[in-house]
């Protein structure tokens, strides 16, 4: 029994430390940036992407950007997304450190869709 609490309070513990880590990374006025032409950057894998997102998203994994980062524009604006908002934050620095200025993390695509439709 104790080794079951001492399971669901690690857990727990865990969970809260990702929801404050996602909502302290999660750029805010998204929805603003978006009206004024903002380009959903997609960095998940391409089988990721066919299984579903936001209509008109451009989509370069994380493990190419690296490379592709060149088909940007730096000068555009971009919000990062992915599944859960991690690769998001990685692909927003990665970004950053090739000079983009105007790179934003916009964490899960499916967050970012439902905030968009309201």
């Amino acid at each position: 029994m104790k080794s079951f609490l001492l399971c669901c309070g690690i857990a727990l513990l865990v969970y809260v430390i990702y929801r404050v880590y996602r909502f302290q990374t999660l750029d805010h006025g998204l929805p603003e940036l978006l009206q004024k032409g903002a380009v959903i950057l997609d960095v998940r894998t391409e089988k990721e992407y066919e299984t579903g997102h936001i209509e008109g998203s451009v989509n370069i994994s994380l493990g190419t950007i690296r490379e592709r980062y060149i088909e940007l524009d730096p000068e555009k604006t971009y919000i990062t997304v992915c599944s859960h908002g991690l690769r998001s934050v990685k692909a927003e620095n990665i970004l950053k450190e090739r000079g983009f200025r105007h790179i934003y993390n916009g964490g899960a695509w499916t967050d970012l869709q439902k905030t968009m439709t309201r």
